[in-house]
């Protein structure tokens, strides 16, 4: 998203006009407005820019329309234009939510970065608000469940029906599979997408801790995995506050077979027909081999947006190595293998893949920092040499030994 818009607020026409030409030169669109009663009308949630406004003006002055947007929209920038006399009072506002202030008069290599910042907040923030609402009005499950076998097919129909109602379910899937993502896809794609999504392991779950969550999640969703191991007593917890008048949906993960969990002599019975009422299996790689090209394209492309490498190309060769292997370790062992791919790391049948609970970005960082580590040791701390090896500009290198808390000096030997 490319947001660019300046509404400029002030009162001097001299002060308007210069600054209205500097930022157009830069490409800003630039919305200049000499008053408050002017530039109301253009203020909103949906406003898609930041406003520059000077803070003495005749009539509502800046103050008052930092507070009218305030009201509109907590997020939305506003950025002070202030008279020698006026910092304490700027610095003052800053504390009422004022982006930031500039002094007059105010040059292009003081302005022009202040407002960059805070388009790039804004333009986050309308993002996000329109990943919302297209999760809440669009099919979320044909967005988030890649594939295009009959198989997964199944699974995206059994995911909106699952979030077009209110009862509880169970997701069901072998280990690797993405339970907990098809819960959350279940929460996006029902009336509580608004709402709170907490997800909680249920083991070792105690009864107190499942009340403070249930209560944490009213108006959403609680996602408790491996129900099969809750223990006993927060098990009844849970049956009794289903059996209550309330306001948040439960949804169960297990990588029992729900006729499995049915007959766990661990699992109060009672609770798996509550919950039963909707269950959602999420199929094997291994009953979807087709799709594996499609969710390991899917995986390196989001492994290489995250690592800011770029995305390597998919042999007919490799096509058929993955679709070769088992894959015992599902959707996730597929993951690990497409960060592996990304990184340039050794990605042979033959290596073991280890079951992890860190998500994609947690684990592309651990490989990362390991790589960087590997290479400088190799290198003997030779930053030049360890960014060539890796085929990376200095810059690009250097960014990363800071992400990392990585000093090349210290691995020469």
């Amino acid at each position: 998203m490319n947001i660019n818009l300046i509404l400029l607020v002030d009162d001097d026409s001299a002060v308007r006009s210069a600054i209205s030409q500097t930022l157009r030169l830069e490409n800003y669109e630039v919305i200049a407005c000499a008053s408050f009663i002017e530039a109301k009308d253009h203020i909103s949630e949906e406003f898609e820019g930041v406003i520059l406004t000077d803070i003495r003006m005749p009539g509502r002055d800046g103050f008052h329309l930092n507070e009218y947007c305030r009201d509109i929209d907590a997020d939305l920038p506003v950025i002070f234009l202030t008279g020698e006399g006026d910092i304490p009072m700027a610095v003052q506002a800053m504390s009422a939510g004022a982006f930031d202030f500039l002094e007059k008069p105010c040059s292009s290599e003081n302005l022009l970065p202040v407002l960059s910042r805070a388009l790039k907040i804004r333009g986050l923030v309308i993002e996000n608000r329109n990943l919302k609402k297209q999760a809440i009005m669009g099919d979320l499950s044909a967005r988030m469940i890649f594939g295009r076998s009959a198989q997964v097919e199944q699974l995206r129909n059994a995911v909106r029906v699952a979030g077009k109602t209110k009862s509880d379910v169970i997701v069901t899937g072998a280990p690797g599979t993405g339970i907990s993502k098809i819960a959350e896809v279940i929460h996006l794609s029902s009336e509580r997408a608004a709402g709170p999504l907490e997800k909680r392991s249920a083991i070792k779950l105690s009864r107190q801790e499942l009340l403070e969550i249930l209560y944490e999640c009213d108006s959403g969703t609680l996602f408790l995995d491996a129900i099969d191991q809750c223990p006993a007593d927060t098990q009844l917890a849970l049956i009794d506050f289903l059996e209550k008048e309330h306001n948040t949906r439960v949804i169960a993960g297990t990588h029992l077979e729900i006729a499995e969990l049915e007959h766990q002599e661990t699992f109060i019975s009672d609770l798996f027909y509550r919950l039963a009422t909707l269950t959602v299996r999420i199929p094997a790689i291994s009953e979807r081999r087709e799709d594996i090209p499609v969710l390991y394209q899917h995986y390196v492309r989001q492994a290489a947006e995250q690592s800011g490498l770029p995305e390597p190309e998919i042999t007919d060769q490799k096509i058929s190595e993955l679709l070769s292997r088992d894959w015992s370790g599902n959707t996730r062992a597929l993951m690990h293998d497409a960060m592996r791919f990304v990184l340039g790391v050794n990605t042979e049948a033959s290596l073991q893949f280890v079951e992890g609970t860190e998500g994609l970005g947690k684990q592309l960082s651990d490989f990362e920092k390991s790589i960087l580590e590997k290479t400088l040791l190799q290198h003997k701390g030779r930053a030049t040499q360890a960014a060539n090896a890796l085929k990376l500009p200095r810059k690009t290198f250097y960014d990363k030994l800071s992400k990392y808390g990585l000093r090349a000096e210290n691995f020469r030997k």
